[in-house]
């Protein structure tokens, strides 16, 4: 799997920790760090969905203080859907339910290991197009078209 992470200054401690685990994980087949020292929340947010909706990347995981801030910037790329989660469910209702590409978390929110434990259960997560959620998730796509 091909991923996008990064944070503005407020989640570097939790995006370099999350990083290094995923830099030596089997499941991960690319990582790309968007962060540079002074780049915003909403930028960083908008150049992870548009690698996404572009193809260069199959999933994000964004951090900053609180994991909103970045969801919300984020879900403005069309085609792309952020989530801020911080626990299993969550987590899991992400993908599994809403197919989001994107994972967003607060670095004020959660500690670097729980951080990692859900992070590692979310790559394996994958949305079932035929599931009860899958006519939802068209009728926000026609929503998107339209606007």
């Amino acid at each position: 799997m091909r991923i996008i992470i990064g944070a503005p200054g407020n989640g570097a401690v939790l995006k370099e920790a999350l990083k290094e685990k995923l830099a030596g994980d089997e499941r991960v087949s690319a990582l790309v760090d968007l962060s540079t020292p002074d780049i915003t929340y909403p930028e960083l947010s908008f150049q992870a969905g548009r690698a996404i909706a572009e193809g260069r990347a199959d999933r994000g995981i964004l951090v900053c203080g609180t994991g909103i801030g970045t969801a919300i910037a984020a879900n403005k790329v069309p085609g792309i859907r952020a989530a801020t989660a911080h626990d299993l469910l969550t987590v899991r209702g992400s993908v599994e339910n809403y197919d989001a590409q994107i994972l967003c978390m607060g670095q004020n929110v959660i500690a670097a290991p729980a951080a990692w434990a859900l992070v590692d259960i979310w790559l394996d997560l994958r949305h079932d197009p035929a599931s009860s959620y899958g006519p939802r998730l068209g009728e926000i796509s026609a929503y998107e078209t339209r606007c």
